[in-house]
């Protein structure tokens, strides 16, 4: 159960023109608690509300500290063609304050590369809890690939999904 008022977002459905999507939930946890979960890629399939991010592709991932760290996860998506693998980019890293990300695949020739999209969870103590603010940008996506990939691939209410999938992870532990 949420401590502070209805999740907000700053769009209500996707629209032309619209790159982003920012979504904020007050949960009963502090910073640390929130920032541990998501410097945690064995439990970012915790954070999302179906089963789109499956688990991490190593046994035991070593945790989020520093931004250039790649992380991999199993993804698995229909439209995508099933299971699939993500190397996901640290973009933007303060401890207890900020973590982002950004989705990308090694090509064959084992350089990395990203699509553009990002991730970013932003911190903020308030009373004995946490605002956290997600943020899921494709504005650096060319346009080519956004109409391959359908950017974006879900409406904000899934940003309000994962939000609460996260809230019940980081309370239930």
């Amino acid at each position: 159960m949420s401590t502070g008022p209805a999740p907000s977002h700053d769009a209500a459905a996707p629209v032309p023109g619209r790159d982003h999507y920012i979504v904020s939930r007050t949960v009963a946890a502090s910073p640390a608690e929130v920032f541990a979960l998501l410097t945690d890629p064995s439990r970012h399939s915790e954070t999302e509300p179906t089963d789109w991010v499956r688990a991490s592709l190593e046994a035991d991932p070593a945790p989020l500290t520093e931004v250039d760290q790649i992380f991999g996860i199993e993804m698995f998506h229909e439209n995508a063609g099933g299971r699939y693998d993500m190397h996901n980019r640290v973009i933007a890293l303060e401890p207890e304050r900020t973590i982002a990300w950004q989705p990308g695949q090694y090509g064959p020739d084992g350089t990395w590369g990203g699509g553009g999209w990002t991730w970013r969870y932003d911190l903020a103590p308030i009373g004995e809890g946490t605002r956290v603010t997600v943020t899921y940008d494709w504005r650096a996506v060319p346009q080519e690939l956004r109409e391959e990939f359908g950017l974006p691939p879900f409406p904000p209410s899934f940003l309000e999904e994962g939000l609460a999938a996260l809230e019940k992870a980081v309370v239930t532990g």
